[in-house]
């Protein structure tokens, strides 16, 4: 038998004012998991451990050897992970220590990491330099993206993830161990391989050392959501989500998560701070100066395209019309976030809560956009107006979706809270592409989630598709809701009409952002993966005024 293997580097989650959380992963259950950390490694602390419940391989799988017990996977097949978490106590503010971690099989057999350092939450006043990242989702360019962030900034001090972390969120290989060398644990550890040739060149990647030594925040992305359960692969369960009403009207109550949608293992993955409303979906949490709220706002995502066969977000499929089960219902939205759902009156309550309103910054984390020049912030942020038409005999011709820009959510209902509790920044992700905005009450939306692939901006020539003769008019360019993207402040980039565009939308560029607390400053580095020995350029930095 080979010796055992960690299947990640041990990372850290859930800081307090005395104690982290250390948390790893093996693929045996094993027993004597332990954390030793101080001086001379001498304390211990013990982890428990459990088994995560739904993560899978299937075809689509690229695992090391793309098979397990000889056999190539022909449908989604469990896969054996155990999670191993131990809390470190009595902890010194502003103190950091070494620790690592072991793990011991069941023949007896150990493997223990590296040693890394930790410490507990930063106190007010401590200066900190936070990654702002999001939309990993096992892209190319990412190992690329946070190699640079640690070559060029060093160690960070947390990592805020606006979503979208993996792509199929149960299908494991893409979190531990694809065989394209980027699943998501190994670029953030440092332990990544990942091949990238272009202009005749080959350069590897190997991520970046980072939630080893800082701890992350994640919030839900439509990426963390898997719809019904058992189907003939992951791709198609993912695909498959519709809403919990719907699918207790088809099915009824019983085993209603399986027949709609879940965030199972995104939560059994991580331990975040959690809300009694909202748990791990929604939070908030304060890190030395600042006061950071997580939401819970992300939608399904489906194609703009009105073909007749495509389940898209303005039609249902002809071939499906009188089959509401294989229905999508558009781009439907996981969790209320309307004025006067739980999700808001939660949000009401941190914003004016002592904790937040005394932070000298303000931040606000989601995953969908408020302001955008990416696709995907059309349509509206709303639930679907569902429209079936008939014929003459009562037969359904089509089914369409309207979404009425006046009942965007966040723009109607959250944005207007945000502006009031004096939030300085708003983070998010879901466009793949860099661009920024200012209100004009000076709240800073960013979307920095160009770290792997862009699918361009709605900005000059490139207009939105959007479709012609339906009763919303769709907004094809620009901000849908009118602001203006801001110009880079230290290095813009010309487009082909050599004026300097507002955007990074580029599939050669990839683009990590660092929030600086010490000088109250957000900036924006570019890495030119097409020559791999160029300088990062650090080409936008914008300032935040303090409370």
């Amino acid at each position: 038998m080979s010796p055992p293997q960690l299947l990640t580097d041990p990372f850290l989650q859930l800081p307090t004012e005395s104690s982290v959380r250390v948390v790893w992963f093996t693929e045996f259950a094993g027993s004597g998991h332990i954390v030793a950390y101080g001086k001379n490694l001498a304390h211990t602390a013990i982890a428990k451990t459990t088994k995560l419940s739904r993560v899978r391989e299937d075809q689509n799988s690229r695992v090391a050897t793309q098979s397990r017990d000889g056999q190539i996977y022909q449908h989604p097949v469990m896969r054996d992970i155990w999670r191993h978490e131990a809390e470190v106590k009595d902890l010194t503010p502003n103190i950091r220590v070494s620790y690592h971690v072991t793990s011991v099989r069941e023949d007896g057999e150990s493997v223990s990491s590296k040693v890394f350092t930790l410490a507990p939450a930063p106190q007010p006043g401590t200066p900190l330099k936070i990654l702002l990242t999001s939309d990993h989702q096992i892209k190319p360019m990412v190992a690329a993206n946070l190699q640079k962030v640690v070559e060029t900034v060093g160690y960070v001090d947390a990592v805020w993830f606006a979503g979208d972390l993996a792509n199929i969120p149960d299908r494991a290989s893409e979190w531990f161990d694809d065989n394209r060398g980027g699943a998501f644990f190994p670029c953030l550890q440092g332990r990544a391989k990942f091949e990238m040739s272009k202009n005749g060149t080959t350069t590897f990647y190997t991520g970046g050392e980072i939630i080893q030594h800082a701890p992350m925040f994640t919030c839900i992305g439509n990426h963390e959501i898997m719809g019904r359960f058992g189907c003939e692969s992951l791709n198609t369960e993912f695909d498959k989500t519709i809403p919990r009403s719907i699918a207790q009207n088809l099915y009824g109550k019983d085993s209603l998560k399986n027949n709609s949608f879940n965030t199972d293992t995104y939560e059994e993955l991580f331990t975040l701070p959690q809300s009694p409303e909202g748990g791990k979906t929604y939070y908030s949490v304060t890190l030395g100066d600042v006061g950071l709220i997580v939401l819970y706002a992300t939608n399904m995502w489906r194609t703009h395209l009105l073909d007749a066969d495509a389940r898209g977000r303005y039609n249902e499929s002809a071939k499906d019309l009188n089959k509401p089960e294989n229905w999508g219902y558009g781009q439907h939205i996981y969790e209320a976030i309307a004025k006067g759902s739980t999700q808001y009156n939660w949000l009401v309550q941190e914003l004016n809560s002592p904790e937040f309103q005394q932070a000298k910054y303000k931040v606000v984390m989601l995953h969908h956009p408020p302001h955008s020049l990416g696709d995907n912030v059309v349509p509206a942020y709303t639930e679907p107006v569902q429209i079936i038409e008939r014929d003459t005999l009562g037969n359904i011709k089509a089914v369409r979706y309207e979404y009425p820009k006046e009942a965007d959510y966040l723009i109607r209902d959250v944005m207007p809270l945000l502006e009031a509790a004096g939030v300085q920044l708003v983070f998010y992700g879901h466009s793949h592409l860099w661009n920024r905005f200012v209100s004009s009450t000076q709240v800073h939306f960013i979307e920095t989630s160009n770290v792997g692939n862009s699918y361009g901006a709605a900005w000059g020539d490139r207009k939105r598709k959007v479709p012609i003769g339906y009763r919303e008019d769709y907004v094809e360019l620009g901000d849908p809701y009118g602001l203006e993207p801001v110009i880079p402040t230290i290095h813009p980039f010309l487009g082909e009409d050599g004026h300097p565009t507002p955007y990074i939308a580029s599939n050669d560029f990839t683009v990590f952002s660092i929030f600086d607390t010490g000088t109250a400053t957000v900036s924006s580095y570019l890495f030119d993966t097409s020559k791999p020995d160029s300088e990062v350029i650090k080409f936008d930095e914008f300032e935040l005024k303090q409370s």
